[in-house]
């Protein structure tokens, strides 16, 4: 084989290796705290968002005294980040102050989560269970940049880096699923119930591009 022919098939040898796809009917699992495990997800459009829903479907045992990430996205600073902290759900937009909603913490059974937020009112909204929370305004105006990093087991401090073991994600999540857009109620309550139509429309996580690293375990949901 000629030197470039060699050099050709390593670059698509990479390139193939580079991600896995689709994660239809599979949960992660995070079984320890870590800062070395973690999951990227390759959204399949540019995240340059002036509106968005953001669903996933989560189980956890971690004390509910400490904050746990639940979905982080880096682009020069937290873009866009969601957490479990005490007594609270927050959401981090643009290294602002944080939108907080007070809703029952995670527990070992599933929970249903979405959030909804609209640049051209600020209108923000958590779902829990198909319970819709009041609604708040936040960042109205504001919208959030393209080519950033996302991922799901870790908070980035810096890109796709700098982990904190103490603020990881232990436990499992499923179907998490991210459109440029506010859902209406309905499509909300359908997403709550396990049923995800439409789909993602920039993060799709039965056809996600997705690399696992560390302990990240990769199984059927089974329920």
């Amino acid at each position: 084989m000629k030197p470039t022919q060699f050099a050709l098939f390593l670059l698509i040898s990479c390139i193939s290796v580079c991600c896995e796809k689709g994660l239809e009917k599979k949960s992660l699992i995070f079984p320890e705290e870590t800062n070395s495990s973690y999951v990227i997800l390759h959204p399949v459009k540019p995240m340059n968002l002036t509106a968005f829903t953001l669903c996933m479907r989560l189980a956890s045992e971690l004390p509910n005294k400490r904050d746990t990430i639940l979905f982080s996205y880096y682009m020069a600073g937290d873009a866009l980040n969601l957490w479990s902290e005490p007594g609270v759900f927050t959401l981090y937009l643009l290294n602002s102050t944080p939108a907080s909603f007070r809703f029952p913490q995670l527990s070992t059974f599933w929970t249903n989560l979405c959030v909804t937020w609209k640049s051209s009112s600020g209108l923000t909204t958590f779902w829990v269970n198909g319970r819709r929370s009041v609604r708040k305004v936040y960042r109205q105006g504001h919208h959030i940049q393209k080519g950033g990093s996302v991922i799901l087991g870790q908070d980035q401090d810096r890109w796709g880096s700098s982990f904190d073991s103490t603020q990881s994600f232990t436990g499992e999540i499923t179907n998490v699923h991210l459109w440029d857009y506010a859902l209406s109620s309905d499509e909300i309550l359908s997403a709550s119930e396990g049923y995800t139509e439409p789909e993602g429309n920039v993060i799709d996580w039965n056809s996600v591009e997705y690399e696992a690293k560390g302990n990240v375990l990769i199984e059927p949901v089974n329920d």
